[in-house]
């Protein structure tokens, strides 16, 4: 992989969900050694630090059964804002969260320096509900949606443009947990899904290798990697909010980062949902770093 100029931007928001816990992702990871085994492998690696997080009124908007919706949209904006700042400055933005509603934030600051930005959701959760579709009114299963251009106006006009990536411009990969709106949504926008069965029956390196032909095929200029922690099996992370047994395995996933990292594809990565309260002896964290190491060229040998 090629050496990176790297800025690493902690958002410690948990506004997008109802447990406590996920603000502190970003220290677990920065705890966990996220910088020095960066560095270690080469990158000219920057800590911007954290967004700085107002936890003063959360809660308290009743016009919306969205979930501390004016807390999402200050927070998205500060790191749309810091995202597009650090590319303007030719560097690699890494973001550590927080729950996955911060990707609201990232793609808005990646979209507006990229014509045809292409997105890879590592997920167990395809986060494409709305207002309307959401059996929680949780922000952090809507970042999708949001970025396609759906939902409350205020989530999807975040710096002023709207959409930020284009439906077939996505690739979801560790399906497994999809309410029925979104299932709906997928199929009308025709969306390309590699839910547990795929990975089951045509293996990681078939996956990867289907999905990264995919983007290239959609001439995309940036490739931007999502991966919420629940995404794998919580057996290898149980310090997430939302875990959802049948997942990726551990060794699946060093696979799928060892085929980025080769394909020099991806242009900006965010690792999302790790839970210190709900971990075990910062496992999950520990898990994202090392995840991160395969990422960005780590190899056996």
């Amino acid at each position: 992989m090629n050496k990176l100029e790297m800025s690493v931007i902690g958002v410690p928001m948990d506004f997008g969900q109802n447990r406590r816990g996920v603000d502190m992702g970003p220290s677990a990871m920065r705890y966990a050694g996220a910088i020095q085994r960066l560095e270690a492998l080469g990158h000219d690696v920057r800590d911007e630090g954290d967004i700085s997080i107002d936890q003063t009124n959360a809660g308290h908007d009743t016009n919306t059964k969205l979930r501390n919706l004016p807390e999402v949209i200050e927070t998205s904006t500060k790191l749309a804002d810091k995202v597009s700042e650090v590319l303007s400055n030719n560097r690699f933005p890494l973001v550590l969260g927080g729950d996955h509603s911060i990707a609201i934030g990232t793609l808005a600051g990646l979209a507006k320096n990229y014509e045809n930005l292409g997105v890879i959701w590592y997920d167990a959760h395809a986060d494409m509900n709305t207002e309307e579709t959401s059996p929680s009114g949780n922000i952090h299963g809507m970042p999708l949606a949001v970025s396609m251009g759906l939902g409350h106006d205020k989530l999807v006009n975040i710096h002023g443009y709207v959409p930020k990536v284009k439906p077939e411009n996505i690739v979801i990969i560790g399906a497994r947990s999809v309410d029925p709106g979104e299932r709906d949504l997928i199929k009308e926008k025709g969306m390309k899904v590699f839910t547990m069965h795929e990975i089951d029956k045509l293996g990681m390196t078939e996956v990867m290798n289907q999905a990264m032909w995919y983007l290239r095929d959609r001439e995309v200029d940036g490739v931007h990697l999502s991966l919420d922690l629940d995404g794998l099996d919580p057996l290898y992370t149980p310090g997430v909010g939302t875990p959802v047994p049948g997942g990726i395995s551990y060794r699946e996933s060093h696979l799928a980062m060892e085929m980025l990292a080769s394909s020099n594809l991806i242009t900006s990565a965010e690792f999302v949902e790790v839970n210190p309260i709900l971990d075990e002896k910062n496992k999950t964290a520990d898990v994202a770093v090392a995840l991160m190491g395969s990422l960005f060229g780590e190899s056996l040998v």
